[in-house]
């Protein structure tokens, strides 16, 4: 989806307008990321500049560096050794599954299962004693 063009640098503030951005404005957030990052305020950097006119301006968020690596094709992106075909790992055993391939989550689910049952059987029995105990 495009962006309008006529709202780029535009700021709102619960919902009300507070105008174009301005210089203390990019100023005040470049000195909240310093100090986010750990640095005290007058110790800012070009980065931090730059990130806060990106945030304010509605800017792309990807810097310099990602967006020469987002250009490349996928297969350029990351290649150790060109020309290297590389061989295929043999798949380890995650330390998450049981000795059925269960993942925890399939494991905890089960649990969940056979508890439930439990308690169905325990409250039907509990019910039926009540039951007989009423009954003349």
């Amino acid at each position: 989806m495009a962006k309008n063009p006529l709202n780029k640098g535009t700021l709102t503030s619960n919902a009300a307008g507070i105008g174009p951005v301005t210089r203390a404005m990019v100023d005040a957030r470049t000195r909240e990321l310093a100090l986010i990052a750990g640095r005290k305020p007058p110790q800012v950097t070009r980065e931090d500049h730059e990130r806060a006119r990106r945030e304010l301006t509605g800017g792309s968020d990807t810097d310099r560096q990602e967006a020469v690596l987002d250009a490349l094709p996928e297969s350029k992106r990351w290649d150790p050794v060109p020309g290297s075909a590389g061989t295929q790992a043999r798949e380890s055993p995650s330390e998450d599954e049981d000795e059925e391939g269960r993942s925890e989550t399939e494991q905890l689910v089960d649990e969940g299962v056979i508890e439930a049952e439990r308690n169905q059987m325990l409250r039907a029995a509990q019910a039926a004693a009540k039951k007989d105990r009423t009954e003349p």
